[in-house]
This record gives C-alpha cells, structure tokens and sequence, in this order.
C-alpha cells in the first residue's frame, strides 16, 4: 500500500521534511518546485509509514485504498508523475534518504539582540514570515491587521466547502499566542497609524498585504447592476465584514456567466450550483446561505479567452466538478480547436482531464431550466471571451466571440474573475503595472528596513503553499540585513507602539480578544451543527473580543 496526495495540497512542503524515503516530489531543491500544482508520491518508494499523512496541515494525504470515489483517480495522478522520470539517488543507509548536511540559512548568531519585526497581515503570506522568524530566531513580532480578525486569504478567501484547506490556518493559530507575538488587530496603515510610525517602532517591517482588488473587464457594460466581481462574490459567502449581506443577488438570475477559468471562477461556479444542503454544515455566511436556497440558477458558463490546454484552473479543482452530485459538466464544442486539443492531450496534460465530459453544441436560446428537469449544470467555453455586456440598467446577456464573430449569451448576472491586483500601500512606493511593491529578494526599493511578502511581492500567482517559499526568501534577506547592520535603529519603543495603536484606532483587538471571537464563533457553530458561525460585522467581532476584558482577574 501506498500514499497520495489529493485536491487539497497546499505544496508548502511541510511532508517533504518529514519523508524519511524522499518520496515526494518536486522538493523545494528541485527545479520544478513551485511551479507544478501539487505535489506528488512516487508509489514505487513510499513505505508506507504515514509521516506525510500526519504532518500534512490540509488533510490532503491518505493512503490509496481508502481514497473515496471523487479521490479515488489522485492514485494514478501520483503515479503519472513519476512514469518518465529517473528515480531519485539512494544512499546506502537504512532510510535510502540522502541528507545533506545540517543548514541554518535563515538564522540570526546567538548573542545578536532580539529584533523587533512588525508583520502587517494575517494570512499565509504574512504568517509563514512570522513563523519563519519565531522558529529560527529570537525575534519579537508585532502582528498588525486592518481588520479586528486574523486569517486573511484563509478566513476570507478559501470556499466554505473545502474545510481540509482552512485547516492550515489551525497550523498558523498556535503562534497568535507565542511569547514572542503581540497582536494589533483592527489597525490600518495609512489610517490609523503611518508606515514611518510604525518603522519607528521596529526594526523591520514586513508587508503581507496581498491582492485585495480585482482586475477589470474594460468591455462596454461593466457598470451595470448584475456585474460584480469574484472578490466580492468571495467576500460575500465568507462572511467578510467588508460586503454587505445584500452584495450580491442569485435570486434573479437562470444563467450566471463567469468570466475566467481560474480556480476562483471554478470555486464560483461550483458555489452557485451545488445543492445549498450540502454548505449548510460548513462555515458559509447564514445571509449566503438563505440566497442559495432561494436561488433560480441553473447554469454556470466559464469563460476561458485560450483553449482547454491553457486553462488557468488546477488538474485538482477540475477533477473536482466531476463529481458534484446533481451538477452536469459540459464542453462547449462550438469551436473546433476545443475537441482537438482534448482528444490530442497526452497523459497528465490538463486537457485530457475533460476526454469522458460530454461535449455539446449549446443552444444558448434555450432557458437554462428546461435542458433537463432538475438539473443543474456547468458549461466550460474555451475559446470565447466577453465583447460587451447588454442590458438596460442591469445585465441581460453577455456578447462573446465565437469564431470570427460574434454571439449573445442571455444572463441575469456576470461575475468577472480575470485574476487579483494589489492596492497602494500609503508610504510605499509601487508599481502600476504589475500591482506590486518594487523590491528586491523582498527588501522593498529605496526603503531599508521594509520588506514584502506574498502576492503584493510577487503578484496575485501561487496558493497557500507558495508564501512559504517566498517568506523564506523574504526572512532570509530581512536576517542578512540585520547582521549586515543596515537595518535602521527603531527610535521608539514597544509599549510606545502600544499607546500609540490604542490612541489611534477605534478599537484594537489582541491575541486575548482574537481567542474570544473564536469562542463565540465556535459557540454559534456549535447550537446549529456546524465548525463555526462567523461574525459578519466589525461591531460584532469588536464585540465578541470585548467578552475577554471582562474574564481578566482583577
């Protein structure tokens, strides 16, 4: 019996440390590392001991037979990996693992002062930089979030279906309360306190910021009502404090036209048209779940600009939508380039994932609901995008090419999901074109002691997994630096930072009143079966982290 690694691999590589046979691949020394989707157990070498399994912070490991039948096809997709390639070296010890000699690459000497570093966010990218920080140094960390709630990407940007995903955010939790960790939640940079303040305050300062806007269309007809992005549709269903229960309407709408094939536009998708029973034992916005249960949609197009070979999505969250109960996948075969890109796909090539998906001619003036009584379905359109959106005061259809011309397709609703950029932070240069902060390895241009990290480093590209990677990178040059002696000399103090957070900002919530919003949260959940019930508000969360004032001893 063997392993394999299923949908929810995270690639941060945590069971590549632990394997003692170096059966998983691509490790972070190879190559390929990062830029393969997940990552893969050679069945020829696993032995079978369950190291991987256990340090797996997604629950994405599990041995072969017992895989369920919508996992049941990662055995061969591990196994595919490794068909043409070389069998890594093996040593002649008793574990058949080369070791290379011990390395502390990321490490301050031991009689260096502590340094105090300030994270700001709360997500993967910034909780892998303070991780990375508290393991190997002596640092002291100041965790400083715009919202009163740590989580970040993982809170508010993982689907409610995929609980084994948030799972690593348990990983992240255990140092909101380290000896070393203050928390500064609901405090802004920009509002409440300046990027100058807070360097003054610090060493260094780290900015985890991410991507917390969206592309645009630019078509004609982007600005009607109908038109909203997969940002907000994301916020929306998570309960994020920032989008109004009342953001997005499904009630209204038959079709919904996603624009992009991307893993958000398939977690879109897959949201809209699976049965709302089946979230209701999730952590899904009650407000979002009540609007599915009333909705009228029935059909979800994607919309991919390229073929079935480019698409933007991942082998494992395709593999995903053909099992959804009561949901149809169908391949729009209105272009001829689709069908022969699919049948021509070699194997472990993404295209070939669709060769048994019933490929249809689609008679777009049909109403969704009557293609089948009951059903619902997604429709994947390769080689099509959005012209012009249509209507008067709100979406009608969506105009599209079609070969070298055009056609309309009808929709009550058009989500745009063409990709993240990232925002100014006040105080930091940045970059238009790419939505990212200048800098090198992370050290932010023209600003000593600044750093960034996560998608406002490098662009909205790369999951949960990939920040660990690029922290490391980050933490490496912030540690150089700090032996180089070019880190500047922070002229104020931590109690000072505290005073001045507790001046400035409404309300300032630390890892105390963070612990009482998971319990009141968990307590919500709890009455009605389900993980936890978020806090939809800024006062309610404020609230909630208030309960932890009145249990302190006097």
């Amino acid at each position: 019996m063997t392993y394999a690694i299923t949908q929810t691999c995270c690639s941060d590589a945590t069971c590549v440390a632990v394997c003692p046979v170096n059966c998983i691949h691509p490790t972070p020394e190879e190559r390929e590392f990062g830029s393969t989707e997940m990552l893969h157990i050679d069945p020829a070498t696993c032995i079978d001991c369950g190291a991987c399994a256990d340090a797996c912070p997604v629950d994405a490991i599990f041995p072969v037979d017992s895989l369920s039948a919508a996992h049941a096809g990662y055995a061969a997709v591990n196994a595919a990996y490794f068909a043409d390639r070389e069998p890594p070296a093996r040593s002649p010890g008793p574990n058949f693992h080369s070791w290379g000699a011990p390395a502390f690459e990321r490490s301050l000497p031991s009689d260096f002062a502590p340094i105090r570093v300030a994270v700001v966010g709360t997500g993967p990218a910034g909780m892998y930089a303070a991780e990375d920080l508290l393991l190997h140094t002596n640092a002291e960390v100041t965790l400083v979030d715009r919202l009163p709630v740590a989580g970040g990407l993982v809170r508010y940007g993982v689907a409610p279906d995929h609980p084994a995903t948030k799972k690593v955010g348990d990983t992240f939790a255990r140092f909101h309360t380290h000896p070393r960790v203050r928390m500064r939640l609901g405090v802004e940079i920009g509002r409440d306190v300046t990027a100058e303040e807070l360097a003054a305050h610090h060493d260094a300062v780290v900015y985890a910021v991410g991507a917390s806007t969206d592309r645009r269309l630019g078509v004609p007809g982007e600005e009607l009502a109908g038109c909203v992005s997969a940002t907000a549709f994301v916020s929306w269903y998570n309960s994020h404090p920032e989008c109004a229960p009342d953001a997005i309407d499904v009630t209204g709408a038959e079709r919904v036209v996603v624009v992009g094939n991307g893993n958000v536009a398939l977690d879109v998708a897959r949201i809209l048209v699976m049965d709302p029973e089946s979230l209701a034992g999730t952590d899904i916005a009650d407000h979002a779940l009540t609007a599915l249960r009333a909705s009228r949609v029935r059909e979800v197009v994607l919309l991919g600009r390229r073929g079935p070979e480019d698409a933007a999505y991942t082998a494992s969250e395709l593999l995903a939508l053909t099992h959804l109960p009561g949901v149809r996948l169908v391949v729009d075969d209105h272009d001829p380039r689709t069908g022969a890109a699919i049948d021509g796909a070699g194997p472990g090539e993404k295209a070939a994932l669709l060769r048994d998906v019933a490929r249809e001619a689609v008679d777009w003036t049909r109403p969704p609901a009557s293609s089948s009584e009951g059903e619902r379905r997604i429709v994947l359109r390769f080689h099509s995008a959005p012209v012009a959106l249509a209507g008067e005061g709100a979406v009608r259809a969506a105009r599209v090419t079609e070969g070298p011309g055009e056609r309309e397709i009808p929709a009550g609703l058009v989500v745009r999901a063409v990709g993240y950029r990232g925002v100014p932070v006040p105080g930091l240069p940045f970059d238009e074109a790419t939505g990212t902060v200048p800098h090198e390895r992370g050290r932010v241009t023209g600003m000593p002691g600044t750093y960034v990290v996560g998608w406002i480093k490098r662009g909205p590209s790369g999951g949960i997994g990939a920040n660990r990677t690029c922290a490391a990178e980050t933490v490496g040059t912030l540690l150089a630096d700090a032996v180089a002696g070019a880190l500047p000399t922070p002229s104020r103090t931590p109690q000072a930072f505290r005073r001045l957070v507790r001046r400035r900002a409404a309300e300032v919530v630390d890892a105390r009143g963070l612990a009482a919003i998971d319990r009141a949260e968990r307590g919500r959940g709890h009455e009605t079966g389900r993980p936890r019930v978020k806090l939809a508000t800024v006062a309610e969360l404020v609230a909630a982290a208030r309960t932890s004032r009145l249990r302190r001893p006097v």
